[in-house]
């Protein structure tokens, strides 16, 4: 006999697309939900759907705020001759953990990727060439991942913005802190040697 009690299985079935989640940790979160109390569980769902309602792009450089301009975008004390274009916002996160970098950001949403049907169209290309008529912008770093897509995208965009005057750099790739050179593949290896600087 099949045990089945169809809204346990559609939480579960809702936990499961959430990305690194499989049909086990499904089923803990699913039940964790159920183990509380009705206000915190609807505590739970309308913090969601608050989330959805008032969380949205930035004006000017599209990453996710619950205001008209983000905080970064705001803050005066920020180098604004340079952007540095990241693919998602959780790369700005990232960027700004490290408390070193103090110019803008510039949020696309995605990289290029043909195979998936995501062109220049789908990402916020046009914003970022609208900000660069401000002519106080003099360098655009590309902090795309190291992939295929990320690749393409910052040749793509660095084809666009050098005829603005605008100096366009890459992030530097190579050896991590703490890793050793016998395990690091001949294209790390490379960006590694040609990406060296003097000590």
């Amino acid at each position: 006999m099949k045990y089945d009690v169809l809204p346990l299985t559609r939480l579960v079935e809702q936990f499961e697309r959430l990305p690194g989640i499989g049909k086990k940790s499904a089923q803990r979160l699913a039940f964790h939900v159920l183990d509380m109390p009705k206000e915190k569980a609807q505590q739970f769902a309308n913090t969601i759907l608050e989330a959805h309602e008032k969380i949205k792009k930035c004006a000017v450089c599209q990453n996710l705020t619950d205001q008209e301009v983000c905080q970064i975008c705001q803050d005066q004390q920020r180098d604004r001759s340079i952007i540095c274009v990241v693919e998602d916002p959780r790369d700005v996160i990232a960027i700004e953990r490290t408390q070193e970098y103090t110019g803008l950001y510039h949020v696309l949403h995605g990289l290029i990727s043909p195979m998936n049907g995501v062109g220049p169209d789908q990402l916020s290309v046009r914003e970022l060439l609208e900000r660069m008529k401000d002519e106080t912008v003099g360098e655009v770093i590309m902090a795309t991942n190291p992939t295929v897509e990320g690749e393409a995208t910052a040749m793509y965009l660095a084809r666009l913005l050098k005829p603005m005057n605008v100096k366009v750099t890459r992030l530097a790739y190579g050896i991590p802190v703490g890793g050793n050179l016998e395990y690091a593949d001949e294209v790390t290896l490379y960006r590694a040697i040609e990406g060296r600087s003097e000590i």
